[in-house]
């Protein structure tokens, strides 16, 4: 690690983890950018011309652009003076995709122009960053993504917000530590292996036995494995809808996405990589939901009871993205 990333390092460990930032005298750092010292390069060559030729109109208009520069500074102070950052972390995602962040930036104050936010590391996270206006007592929201490479929880980088506003000749910004933390789960295994198969709910498998042949409990449209003995031939005759009896021996079955199935995942790795195992179970996690059957999951110390449903994948998903 260098120097730099040393003192970034030291800096960055003092600032609060906080999921709301004020900004004010103490946070807000300001410095002329490359436009403004070749404006003040200029200023002192007008400066000393007037002062060689004796030049009163020069004096006049060099003072007059410094003043400005002066109030540019001040200005381009006050954009950023009395903002309030408050983060919303975007909903989990699989390792590798953009999670989105948004950055809701709540102005008391007056119109407040050309903010831009970005994460801190450019060299990692890239150059790229929002802009944003916030119109006078009132709210804006910027959004930046994050990739995060692996499963599990990950804090969120250090953000900046920045300006130039109105002449670029000094830029003012602040840099925040966030508390919220973002949730990846486990990238799923392309393409997704196929699914272990359903077993009949215990309970049924008696009442499975006994009705082989069976006593009709209604009729339900046919679907895909149904034999032949199931199908009402009268009903179709009659409406030529397909439809199927719904007895005890169709009842109801549920699959078991199981840690000791997952053998053999991404890429040909071996049963004993962990990585790949959950990888495959995400991959079924989408695949069972898509199926429509209850499913359930066990992972070594942990089981989720069966069910079906977006609150289910997203239980499921996340046990993968923390389990360890």
């Amino acid at each position: 690690m260098g120097l730099r990333s040393r003192i970034e390092t030291w800096w960055h460990s003092r600032l609060p983890l906080t999921d709301s930032w004020t900004l004010g005298q103490r946070n807000i750092y300001i410095v002329p950018t490359r436009g403004g010292a070749s404006f003040a390069a200029l200023l002192l060559l007008m400066l000393l011309a007037s002062i060689n030729y004796q030049l009163n109109l020069g004096y006049v208009l060099a003072f007059l652009l410094a003043g400005a520069a002066v109030v540019s500074m001040h200005i381009t102070h006050g954009m950023l003076r009395g903002l309030t950052l408050h983060i919303r972390p975007g909903p989990p995602v699989f390792a590798g995709s953009p999670a989105q962040l948004d950055v809701v930036i709540d102005n008391p104050g007056g119109a407040r122009y050309a903010l831009a936010l970005r994460l801190y590391d450019r060299e990692q996270h890239g150059r790229s960053y929002t802009a944003v206006d916030v119109p006078a007592g009132s709210q804006a929201t910027a959004t930046v993504s994050i990739v995060p490479a692996t499963r599990g929880w990950h804090t969120v980088p250090p953000l900046v917000l920045e300006t130039g506003f109105p002449f670029g000749f000094f830029r003012a910004w602040t840099v925040w530590r966030p508390a919220a933390r973002v949730l990846a789960w486990p990238r799923p295994e392309h393409p997704a292996p196929p699914l272990p198969g359903a077993q009949p709910v215990p309970g049924e498998q008696a009442a499975l036995q006994r009705s082989s042949g069976s006593e009709l409990e209604g009729v339900r449209p046919w679907r895909r494995g149904d034999t032949l003995r199931q199908v009402v031939w009268k009903k179709v005759a009659r409406s030529g809808e397909l439809v199927s009896r719904d007895t005890a021996s169709s009842g109801s079955r549920e699959l078991w996405l199981d840690w000791a199935a997952s053998a053999g995942g991404t890429g040909g790795t071996g049963a004993g990589d962990p990585e790949a195992r959950l990888s495959r179970l995400a991959a079924w996690v989408d695949s069972a939901e898509r199926a429509g059957i209850a499913w359930g999951l066990r992972l070594p110390g942990s089981e989720l009871p069966t069910g079906q449903g977006e609150a289910q994948r997203r239980d499921a998903l996340e046990r993968l993205a923390t389990w360890s």
